[in-house]
């Protein structure tokens, strides 16, 4: 698929759906994953392109702000939905990217109608929510395994680790 700009890759649900729909004329295979996205690290990286190689078309669904408050606590997201959208949507491998609201992307899920359905190793692929609708269509669901030693919860920890350490630091400077 050719490479759009990022903005032109940020949909809302219905353009979104629009869009698909030409795609699947052309036969193209739908592959959909969600996340909050919220620090992008390699692993996020990596995850996404094993992703985009499963099909034709790479869809994430991207938690709200509202939904990853819920999800993660309210100190997160660290950075804004409308940054985390262009920065996934400046990867490469992703085709399209739209928001959810809700805690689960269930409902996106089924209008979305993926062809293939991708999630991290951390989830088994009956876990994975939205699995009974794409096995239903005849769909793949697939758990990929995770790149060790990333994660945004712990890049989080070691930021406020460091801080601190620094701080102290420049304390003991003074």
């Amino acid at each position: 698929m050719q490479a759009e700009r990022p903005a032109r890759k940020v949909l809302a649900r219905r353009s979104l759906l629009h869009r698909l729909d030409t795609l699947r004329r052309q036969r193209k295979r739908i592959v959909f994953t969600n996340g909050c996205f919220d620090l992008i690290h390699p692993g996020h990286v990596r995850y996404l392109r094993v992703a985009r190689r499963l099909g034709d078309v790479l869809v994430v669904g991207l938690n709200s702000d509202a939904s990853v408050r819920r999800l993660k606590g309210p100190a997160r997201p660290l950075v804004p939905q409308h940054d985390r959208c262009e920065v996934v949507a400046a990867l490469e491998m992703v085709d399209y990217v739209t928001v959810f609201d809700q805690d689960t992307p269930y409902e996106l899920i089924k209008q979305v109608q993926p062809d293939v359905l991708v999630k991290g190793g951390d989830w088994k692929p009956d876990d994975i929510v939205g699995a009974d609708i794409v096995r239903a269509r005849g769909g793949v669901v697939r758990s990929l395994r995770f790149a060790p030693g990333y994660s945004t919860t712990r890049l989080v920890e070691g930021i406020v680790k460091k801080s601190r350490v620094d701080s102290r630091e420049s304390r003991g400077r003074k």
